[in-house]
């Protein structure tokens, strides 16, 4: 009865472990942060280098009255255009957006020409279970200072029609999982035995 009782409490505590180490908050920019940025596709070429899992949560870092963050549908997006805004403008910084749907999730700055000059950000989202590197969505090769997003980009994370998206690669949370668990196992098992 002891092992069984021992068993369970371990599987809770894997399981309430995973589901903390497995939400993470990105700090969009890192440390240069949510401003105009130097090259029209230092944002996108950011994403492209995380990955995004409902759950986590982006962290737009800024001077509040210097900048602001407002999630648009993909037209205003490329538009550079705040009229169809989906939520609240957030105009304290640093904001925090929680990414609680898998699919592009469109992010810009409205003040000025900020996001004509590249303030503008688009992640891919996946379920936590199908996470892959790479949560952006790749600008036009144009060169312009509005880049549009195209889901077919080679450099995308998205998967062109018809195409089964690759196996996920094995991630640090996993890792992290593995180890916590035979830790656990181990700590149970002394404590049983």
């Amino acid at each position: 009865m002891a092992g069984q009782v021992g068993f369970v409490l371990g599987f809770i505590a894997v399981v309430f472990v995973h589901h903390v180490a497995a939400q993470k908050v990105h700090v969009v920019g890192d440390t240069t942060g949510w401003t105009v940025p130097s090259t029209d596709t230092f944002y996108s070429e950011w994403a492209v280098k995380n990955a995004f899992a409902v759950g986590d949560s982006l962290s737009f870092e800024f001077l509040t009255g210097a900048h602001d963050v407002i999630q648009v549908p993909k037209e205003s997006f490329e538009a550079c255009n705040s009229d169809k805004a989906i939520g609240s403008v957030l105009t304290t910084g640093p904001a925090t957006v929680k990414l609680n749907t898998a699919g592009v999730h469109y992010f810009i700055c409205s003040i000025g020409k900020h996001c004509l000059g590249g303030q503008k950000l688009a992640v891919t989202v996946f379920s936590s279970d199908s996470t892959t590197p790479g949560g952006a969505v790749s600008p036009s090769p144009s060169g312009t200072k509005e880049p549009s997003t195209t889901a077919n980009s080679p450099s995308s994370s998205v998967p062109k029609s018809g195409e089964t998206p690759a196996a996920p690669a094995p991630s640090s949370s996993t890792a992290v999982m593995a180890t916590i668990y035979v830790t656990l196992s181990a700590i149970v098992m002394n404590l049983l035995f």
